[in-house]
């Protein structure tokens, strides 16, 4: 197509005629094509809609379905806004409570409440001003698919017309009084409050790693299957669960392995139907003598949900799994030199005569030595009871429905990258040199770097799902997925190495260190930002790189705000295993039509609590980048497009009244 600054000629026309024609079928006469650019043109002035980005959920269903539920403190904030001079805070915190979760609240409501008609009436009014006010920024268009069919018309009714009129008060109060009388106000207060939520958050960007640490990743991903505007670029957890669903045993093997280490069997079981009794039983059978000290899950200092039993069961399964890992690791290695990885086979430097770990001429003192199932002369080689349950585990993971819609979803709303309105979304690193320059990083024998890197895994990741890929290509591709997790130079870890081993087992803590890849000490410099953001070709005043994976140690003065604003680093430790560690429990960075702000969550108690008592997440707002002026559509990735759009159909225009193209003939009847 002609760029929309083009002077358009009948040579123009001629040269876009085929989409002309196509356009010509929607659009059929002067009338219809003149209407669309007077709608387009109002969509362009008005406000840009609300972004909220999250990083690293880490499981944590809770605390991030009440952050979606609250437009991370926006939805209060409105309705302080409106109501701060008429409504004691109390007041306001119990509308707000009934707006994130409607029929609980409701049903507690109902129990103490003397005269609920009142209730009704005065609660319906009070959310038709709170809708009034989110859906404000949106074409009527827009906000009519938001709402629930059962009840759009009524909704529409009521947003459009204002209360305070005194020629519409009637026709407004009657509509009010019949949805109470008919018996339909419990579903209408639902409804309203769903349509709240969904309109405070215009687009959910989600910077990867909703799996593992935390119970409810099956449950973030049902609700985000269902959200609508969301777009994840794949974190290295992702990437592991993803490769676990494609039948790689060594990311089943870390699945589990993670699972059991926080004592999370709810995803697996509950969630995703993975069958775990024939890990146990083979745990039990294998280290039923073996005290497995420290394998006992990682778990909350209140936690009352794991017994004594339980605990040692998961010690077992933690450790028969972990043995199993590294020798499927180790064959995985074999099969694929070209990743220089032999150096993570570690189990053959066990002396197990006398009971340490030697390498490189050292000795390392072992907490361990109880491997029943290693024999040092084959020490990768899995016993027939491994192989066995290695089978079943796979069988269990490949069949399940549930983990297969959720990977297709991750797939249809997600990317290794994504860039949104000059920004540049991806999880964790970009590999670089030593001097700031774009790292060549090998895939099947070519060499790639940025742009070109992200896109060509992502490729890969998906040909492994594919039909129609090649056998020793969709092979390679799923093996791919265990190098992304842990592999020196996959952009989602960039480390020199994973010292699992090591952590367990050796108890010199100069053997856990894993050296950090260039990107995680050069992103503070603004020129290497710059280069990165040309290099994916990000454009504008002000760009950004965004990302998460590293969890910002608030409580140690780090910011995630770096390079001169020109990058942030929004993992501020949803998963309760970080809180102590970043001193906070999340962070939202919300991008609204006047700029940047940074929300920063303290811990989360429970949803049932926020019910009854009316608590929310504690958050304190940190405003990053303001804008001088307030930005519209116009400014927007999508006033890009209406603006070709706008082009087109002026095109089309030009087209009629010059009789190029002829207007369709409108039917009768």
């Amino acid at each position: 197509m002609s760029t929309p600054n083009t002077t358009i000629t009948p040579q123009t026309i001629e040269n876009d005629r085929r989409v002309l024609e196509l356009l010509s079928q929607t659009f059929n006469d002067v009338s219809s094509a003149s209407t669309e650019i007077i709608n387009l043109e109002a969509i362009l002035n008005l406000p840009k809609g609300t972004e909220h980005f999250v990083a690293d959920l880490h499981g944590e269903h809770e605390a991030f379905r009440h952050i979606l539920k609250n437009a991370s403190g926006n939805i209060k904030r409105k309705v302080t806004e409106i109501f701060g001079t008429t409504m004691r805070e109390q007041e306001i915190r119990e509308l707000c409570t009934l707006i994130y979760y409607p029929e609980r609240k409701l049903e507690y409501i109902k129990a103490s409440e003397n005269d609920l008609d009142d209730f009704y009436n005065i609660t319906l009014h009070q959310l038709i001003k709170v809708c009034q006010s989110v859906s404000s920024k949106y074409t009527r268009s827009k906000v009519r698919k938001a709402l629930p069919r059962e009840f759009a018309y009524i909704i529409e009714e009521l947003l459009h017309e204002s209360s305070s009129d005194d020629n519409k008060q009637p026709y407004f109060n009657r509509i009010i009084e019949t949805i109470i009388t008919t018996g339909q106000a419990d579903a209408f207060i639902a409804a309203l409050c769903n349509v709240i939520q969904r309109l405070s958050i215009d687009q959910l960007h989600i910077l990867g790693d909703i799996f593992d640490r935390g119970p409810g990743a099956h449950i973030i991903m049902d609700t985000l299957c269902d959200y609508g505007q969301f777009d994840i670029q794949w974190g290295n957890h992702d990437a592991l669960w993803m490769g676990a669903a494609a039948g790689n045993d060594c990311c089943i093997a870390n699945v589990l392995r993670l699972s059991l280490r926080y004592g999370n069997l709810a995803t697996l079981e509950d969630g995703y139907g993975i069958n775990l009794v024939p890990l146990a039983t083979f745990a039990m059978e294998t280290y039923g003598d073996d005290p497995c000290d420290f394998f006992g899950p990682h778990l909350d200092t209140d936690d009352t949900t794991h017994n004594e039993k339980t605990r040692r069961l998961i010690a077992q399964m933690h450790k028969a799994i972990s043995i199993i890992q590294f020798k499927l690791e180790a064959a995985l290695i074999d099969k694929r030199p070209e990743w220089n990885m032999a150096d993570r086979k570690l189990l053959e430097h066990i002396d197990f005569d006398r009971k340490v770990f030697t390498l490189d001429g050292k000795d390392y003192e072992m907490r361990d030595i109880n491997f029943p199932t290693v024999d040092p002369a084959d020490p990768y080689r899995l016993t027939p009871e491994e192989e066995d349950l290695v089978m079943k585990l796979h069988h269990s993971f490949k069949v399940s429905d549930k983990l297969k819609k959720h990977v297709q979803c991750l797939f249809t709303n997600g990317c290794m990258y994504g860039i949104y309105n000059s920004n540049l979304l991806f999880h964790a690193s970009m590999p670089l040199n030593a001097d700031g320059s774009l790292k060549e990083v090998d895939l099947r024998g070519q060499r790639y770097k940025g742009r070109e890197l992200f896109h060509r895994i992502g490729m890969m990741m998906r040909s492994a799902y594919n039909d129609d890929t090649p056998a020793d290509e969709k092979d390679f591709a799923i093996d791919y997925y265990w190098y992304l997790w842990c592999g020196q130079e996959s952009p989602l870890f960039d480390k020199s190495k994973m010292a699992t081993f090591e952590r367990y087992f050796l108890t010199d803590k100069s053997t856990h260190k894993e050296e950090k890849g260039y990107y995680y000490t050069l992103r503070d410099n603004e020129e290497v930002c710059d280069r990165i953001l040309d290099a994916f070709g990000v454009t504008g005043q002000h760009r950004h790189i965004i990302n998460g994976h590293v969890p910002v140690r608030t409580n140690k003065g780090e910011t995630p705000i770096r390079a001169n604003g020109k990058l942030m680093v929004i993992d501020g430790g949803f998963a309760k295993a970080y809180h102590n560690t970043t001193g906070i429990a999340g962070y939202t960075l919300v991008y609204h039509s006047r700029g940047f702000q940074l929300v920063q969550h303290e811990p989360f108690t429970s949803a049932e609590e926020a019910i009854k008592n009316g608590t929310d997440i504690v958050s304190s707002t940190q405003i990053v980048e303001l804008s001088s002026q307030r930005m519209r559509v116009r400014d927007t990735d999508k006033g890009k497009e209406l603006l070709g759009q706008i082009h087109e159909l002026t095109e089309l225009l030009y087209a009629y009244r010059h009789g190029i193209i002829k207007e369709r003939a409108k039917k009768l009847g």
